[in-house]
């Protein structure tokens, strides 16, 4: 029994030993024997040494329907819905606020006006198809028509080619192609290869454009030329020509309006076509800009071929005055711009050749439709050599002009490409095709004006007629910027497309032009 109590006292003090802190040289608790050492140490100690297990710890598997049904129906959470559902909607309603409001802000785009295909591009008269063509007829016109593509035309004004012995009213055929200009399988193949180029046709029907008594003959004979010229024109409307010009319009309007009247409505109102735009272009004498705009108010024709740029030299002030005056008398759809035609001449043989480019960028940048004669795209004069450069007015081609020296063919080349690229840039801009039209200088030998449209890049076309001297034009207004870019000028070594001019005084040399881009800054 005393053993046994010996023992016991002996285990307690061990305890008490093991629960005491070290002390000294005993600072820390001696390391733990490995698994098996301490269970063999208890073993031989006498003792057993229970290893109590923790908990398995659980997994959160997060709530079941259930749970999140009844978490989801309590007030806190039904309060927090609301408040994102309501942030969520407010969010969208200010953005929409704000989109609505920047829209309502921004510059609005203008309303393009309301043209015609004659407001598109340049019309191309070719009155002589002798002088035009290489197979003296209509086939060779219709050859031509890739060349005459490459120009950016809109429209071809062919003839007058019908039957019309000079002065001899009773001989007249509107119906009947001359046998010197081709025949009517010609004349249908030069629209069909027009149409597929996007080119439209228009026959010139002048009665007596041979003879010298007057474009309708006598005054006795007017009613019954205009009784004849109506069924003629049903006819050729419907062998597909896209419009009609009639030379002494204003002769006719007033002589019989009656049966103007009837000419105006089978023209313009279409026939068996479905009613398309057919153009009804007059011609008249008159270079007053007063006259022609009467006349163009009193015919009611759509374009009006004039004289009001050919009269007197090349004055600049005069010019202005005339593009002013009928500018602000009539839409830009109904104006048109010449110099030179069939009766005139061609351009280059009105102005010194040194001034062609100058007159065709004039042209191509007035306010209105440009109406050239054929050949006045490479300087063609009058009584000059047939035109055989039409074989395919490329610059690879080995003779552009029969009858040319090499110097003039480089020449007419040049004179092409710079028609072309300005002919091409007027109908990709609609500044130069519709814009608005602002003088901004004029003088006894320079000129400059600015077309712009709405939110596009606006162009300023600036002359300079003098011979000798040097121009400098003050342009100084709000709307323009200090420096601009030339996009072409007729004078590329001096003015090269690209090199940047200043405004504020611009300089031009003698018999020079240049178009000056301006980019819209918004």
């Amino acid at each position: 029994m005393s053993k046994l109590n010996c023992c016991s006292r002996a285990d307690l003090d061990q305890e008490e030993q093991e629960k005491q802190p070290m002390t000294a040289d005993g600072d820390r608790p001696p390391e733990a024997p490995p698994e098996g050492r301490e269970e063999v140490d208890a073993e031989k100690n006498g003792s057993v040494k229970l290893k109590i297990l923790d908990e398995a710890e659980e997994t959160f598997t997060g709530l079941n329907k259930e749970e999140l049904l009844r978490v989801a129906g309590t007030p806190g959470w039904v309060r927090t819905r609301w408040a994102l559902l309501l942030v969520f909607w407010l969010g969208w309603l200010g953005m929409l606020v704000g989109a609505v409001l920047i829209l309502l802000q921004a510059p609005r785009c203008r309303e393009l006006p309301a043209t015609s295909w004659w407001n598109q591009g340049p019309l191309y008269q070719i009155g002589n198809i002798h002088a035009f063509t290489d197979t003296h007829n209509l086939k060779g016109v219709e050859q031509k028509m890739t060349s005459l593509s490459q120009l950016k035309v809109k429209g071809l004004v062919v003839g007058p080619i019908h039957v019309a012995p000079p002065d001899e009213a009773i001989s007249l055929r509107f119906e009947e192609i001359s046998p010197e200009a081709g025949n009517l399988e010609q004349f249908k193949g030069v629209i069909q290869a027009a149409r597929r180029k996007g080119i439209s046709v228009v026959l010139d029907l002048t009665p007596n454009y041979q003879g010298s008594s007057g474009h309708w003959f006598s005054i006795n004979s007017v009613t019954n030329v205009a009784e004849r010229l109506k069924s003629a024109l049903v006819f050729w409307l419907n062998q597909g020509v896209d419009g009609v010009q009639l030379s002494g319009v204003e002769q006719l309007a007033s002589t019989v309006p009656a049966l103007w009247a009837d000419i105006r409505a089978i023209v313009q109102n279409g026939t068996e076509r479905g009613g398309s735009e057919r153009l009804l272009l007059g011609v008249t004498e008159s270079s007053s800009a007063d006259r022609v705009s009467a006349l163009l108010s009193s015919t009611e024709v759509d374009l009006l071929i004039s004289k009001v740029l050919t009269a007197g030299g090349p004055e600049p002030a005069r010019y202005a005055h005339t593009v002013q005056r009928l500018y602000s008398n009539h839409t830009q759809t109904k104006l048109a711009w010449n110099l030179g035609g069939r009766d005139d001449g061609h351009l280059a043989s009105l102005v010194p050749p040194a001034h062609v480019k100058l007159y065709q960028l004039l042209l191509l940048t007035l306010p209105g439709t440009p109406v050239f004669s054929y050949g006045d795209e490479i300087g063609l004069m009058d009584g000059a050599p047939k035109m055989t450069l039409w074989t395919d007015l490329n610059p690879d081609v080995s003779s552009l002009c029969f009858f040319c020296l090499q110097e003039d063919q480089t020449d007419r080349l040049s004179l092409r490409n710079f028609f072309r690229s300005v002919s091409e840039l007027r109908g990709k801009q609609r500044s130069l095709l519709h814009g608005d039209f602002l003088l901004l200088s004029n003088s006894s030998s320079s000129l400059a004006y600015l077309r712009v449209w709405d939110q596009n890049d606006r162009y300023l076309a600036a002359f300079n007629w003098g011979p000798e001297e040097e121009a400098v034009l003050q342009t100084s207004e709000a709307v323009l910027p200090r420096h601009a870019a030339v996009a072409l000028s007729t004078n590329s070594s001096a003015l090269p497309a690209g090199s940047s001019v200043d405004l504020t005084e611009l300089r031009l040399g003698p018999g020079q032009a240049a178009l000056i881009k301006l980019p819209h800054t918004g």
